[in-house]
């Protein structure tokens, strides 16, 4: 026979149990087509990623407002595109042409040195020497001089950054003509990343396809701007990491076959190029811009 005293406690059990909440099913979930970085920061869902549709252009030798574009890529000394999503070069691991005398005498210990310690040109753009991020110092000092370009893109209104030459560390990679610490490349990307994000810019990888896991799960990179990796057969690489978000620009002086191949390609960005390699701008004598459809 069941006391009061086991009645009550029954009762309260069984109201307990009947008050506490269920969690509801699960609803189903898509699973994104890019696979996030471990390290993506608060402030990195708060950037815009470039459209997928639309039409595009390179913009690095000059300007110039194409009506109806919907992502141009622009110098840092230029402006943001009314209307368009607008990416601002910022050239991170080496000198501007015409900066690097500036950099020997004021900023000389984040050179590049070869072996006999003469500072490091890059030899397909001789007029640019190589930064050498290997160390905590020299990255501070690089991001001394390029954090006020940086901002000053996301000032004038730039949605995202176009952060080149991050391939260095692949490039040189031997003691005796200049050697670039692969660690030290992605650290001071991390970095430059971490400080797009907080001002509320993208950041895009710039080349370098067998470092695009890397790229987007280490770095936190958000998509890519990718030269000639059809001529190179590396599109593939950036698709798998990026999935649709990839800007690609092919060039007239270095195609395999015809522009219209390229287009045919399953592994082809939604937004591909054809442009002339000096990047002229719209109107100059050979300027060249071709879009796939």
């Amino acid at each position: 026979m069941t006391t009061f005293r086991g009645a009550l406690l029954i009762a309260v059990a069984l109201l307990t149990a009947c008050a506490r909440p269920v969690d509801p099913p699960s609803a189903p979930r898509s699973e994104p087509s890019v696979t996030p970085p471990a390290t993506e920061s608060a402030a990195a869902h708060r950037v815009r990623l470039p459209p997928t549709t639309g039409s595009f252009d390179y913009q690095l030798g000059g300007a110039g407002d194409i009506p109806g574009l919907a992502v141009v890529v622009r110098d840092a000394s230029a402006r943001p595109m009314p209307g368009a999503y607008s990416v601002c070069y910022l050239n991170g691991f080496q000198t501007q042409p015409g900066d690097g005398d500036s950099w020997l005498h004021n900023h000389g210990e984040a050179v590049l040195r070869d072996a006999h310690g003469s500072p490091v040109r890059d030899p397909d753009w001789p007029d640019e020497y190589v930064l050498d991020p290997s160390t905590a110092a020299k990255r501070s000092i690089i991001l001394g001089v390029l954090t006020p370009v940086l901002s000053a893109c996301a000032d004038k209104g730039f949605d995202a950054i176009d952060l080149d030459n991050f391939d260095t560390f692949k490039r040189f990679s031997d003691a005796t003509t200049g050697h670039i610490d692969e660690a030290g490349a992605v650290e001071l990307a991390r970095s430059f990343t971490a400080l797009a994000h907080d001002r509320g810019l993208a950041v895009a990888q710039k080349n370098a396809a067998e470092a695009a896991e890397i790229g987007r799960r280490t770095i936190g990179f958000d998509f890519v701007v990718a030269e000639e990796c059809a001529a190179y057969l590396e599109c593939d690489h950036y698709r798998q990491a990026y999935g649709p978000h990839v800007l690609q620009i092919e060039y007239t002086d270095n195609l395999s076959g015809s522009f219209r191949d390229v287009c045919a390609t399953a592994d082809r960005a939604p937004l591909t190029i054809l442009r002339d390699r000096r990047l002229v701008a719209p109107g100059s004598a050979g300027y060249v811009r071709e879009q796939c459809p």
